[in-house]
């Protein structure tokens, strides 16, 4: 889906941060990936996940781009407090997992901690959902086939996001799709 991709590009122009939170990072390569393509170096990356789980060849590739790494075991849900101020968070395939009564708090959370956050997560489209339902086609597992309808229909569409966003007049709100089957959202602080 090259969400690492999608999220760099809206990310483009950003200057170097110093303090990024991947939130529900999984085991880093998200974030490791997104380093990358935005070319960052020096910055301190915290991933928060309940596993919070990273390959030593990760660790090593995050020290290659003299980039620091902490993890920070929790669930998001209950509270970020642990994690401080960061200049830009990400989510990746992260926010369909949870209701809008979950959301709003969570939302609210990493807004009150970053000055740029963005969220790539699926689309709700008949494209995608068509799609989803293709991938077995390409090999994929009874599991991943399952995981992949399921994703669409908790994706989002329109502006779902930004209306849960809070205080959206301090912030710059976009929101659109996103390739072939993802749906970005960004939101700057003004």
């Amino acid at each position: 889906m090259n969400n690492a991709g999608i999220v760099a590009h809206a990310l483009n122009g950003i200057p170097n941060p110093k303090r990024v939170m991947d939130v529900g990072a999984g085991d880093g390569t998200f974030a490791l990936r997104l380093a990358e393509k935005c070319k960052w170096r020096g910055t301190e990356f915290l991933l928060v996940d309940r596993l919070a789980e990273v390959s030593s060849t990760t660790r090593d590739r995050f020290h290659a781009l003299n980039c620091g790494l902490e993890l920070k075991q929790c669930d998001a849900l209950a509270g970020l407090d642990q994690i401080g101020n960061v200049d830009v968070a990400v989510v990746n395939l992260f926010l369909h997992h949870f209701a809008e009564a979950e959301l709003k708090p969570l939302l609210a959370d990493i807004a009150s901690r970053c000055e740029i956050f963005v969220a790539s997560e699926p689309r709700r489209s008949p494209l995608a959902l068509l799609a989803s339902q293709c991938v077995g086609l390409i090999g994929c597992n009874a599991v991943t086939r399952h995981d992949a309808v399921i994703s669409v229909r908790a994706g989002f569409a329109n502006d779902e996001l930004s209306r849960l966003w809070p205080a959206a007049s301090e912030w710059q709100l976009s929101e659109a799709p996103a390739g072939l089957f993802s749906h970005l959202f960004v939101a700057q602080r003004r």
